[in-house]
């Protein structure tokens, strides 16, 4: 059995590549659905009904536990799956499946607190507000997920989400860097006339962001933490094993990946970023 790892397109690659590092003698299987890619402008039935699709597909080629590595289905599908889908896939499927997300992680790594914890008023008057800008597609600012479960944890971060339309798309389609450099030096910007000032640390709420967080970098001020949701994933991942043995993960170091659009090599953007070519096969 394997680790399924799904997203709209490519931007998952960059959770994988940290998933296979930190287990690199289990099983993955890898699908992007880029025949319905990018995700971040559907309604929220779509990203649903899509979301579920594609685990379908994913428990059918074998997975166990999978990860949504993509931040629109887990900011609007992800309940939904595992209060009333999860359970009857598992009584389908016959053995012990989960779905899980990536913002549960990204927000314990952004607060530095457990995701059980809720804060409880200080009693002191708190001297300086931190601020936390959160990079994402539309779909997940118009959720304001990051905005109501950090201020549930911390009362000393204030959340602001710049919405960035079109930069997965262009980033799924290997656009070149320069272009890329424009349209986030341009949200960046935008966020920093909104809040009177550069973030504090900044959450690239999309995980294809990754593949360009070095030009994001550049475009905040030296110094500017970036929380790298890949990391917090695989953390967060290594302590759901520890917790439930009932898992049965294969250990051969199977690598499929799989896409429901136009199987074969994928971009030279992605390839750079993988470090070698990447073939999709057809889902």
């Amino acid at each position: 059995m394997a680790i399924g790892v799904f997203d709209s397109g490519v931007g998952g690659l960059t959770v994988h590549r940290e998933l296979t590092r930190r287990f690199p003698d289990r099983d993955f299987v890898y699908l992007a659905d880029q025949a319905n890619a990018p995700y971040g402008g559907r309604g929220g039935e779509e990203i649903v009904d899509l979301t579920c699709a594609g685990c379908e597909r994913l428990f059918e080629a074998g997975a166990n536990v999978i990860v949504l590595a993509c931040n629109t289905a887990s900011a609007i599908a992800l309940r939904r799956l595992q209060q009333s889908w999860v359970p009857e896939a598992r009584a389908r499927h016959g053995r012990p499946i989960n779905v899980l997300g990536i913002i549960v992680p990204t927000i314990e790594a952004a607060t530095g607190l457990p995701w059980a914890y809720e804060r409880t008023p200080l009693d002191d008057k708190i001297e300086a507000i931190d601020i936390t800008g959160v990079f994402c597609t539309a779909a997940t600012a118009m959720s304001r997920v990051y905005e109501i479960e950090i201020d549930k944890r911390r009362e000393d971060l204030a959340v602001f989400s710049e919405p960035c339309p079109g930069l997965a798309g262009l980033i799924e389609l290997g656009a070149p860097a320069e272009e890329l450099r424009v349209v986030v030096n341009d949200h960046v910007d935008a966020l920093r006339r909104r809040i009177g000032r550069h973030p504090d640390q900044a959450i690239l709420g999309c995980t294809h962001y990754e593949i360009v967080a070095d030009i994001f970098a550049a475009a905040l001020p030296p110094g500017t933490p970036l929380i790298h949701q890949p990391t917090a994933v695989a953390d967060a991942l290594d302590r759901y094993f520890a917790r439930h043995p009932e898992y049965a993960l294969g250990g051969s170091g199977r690598r499929d990946f799989l896409t429901s659009g136009k199987p074969g090599p994928q971009s030279d953007l992605v390839s750079q970023f993988w470090g070698a070519p990447l073939t999709f096969a057809p889902a």
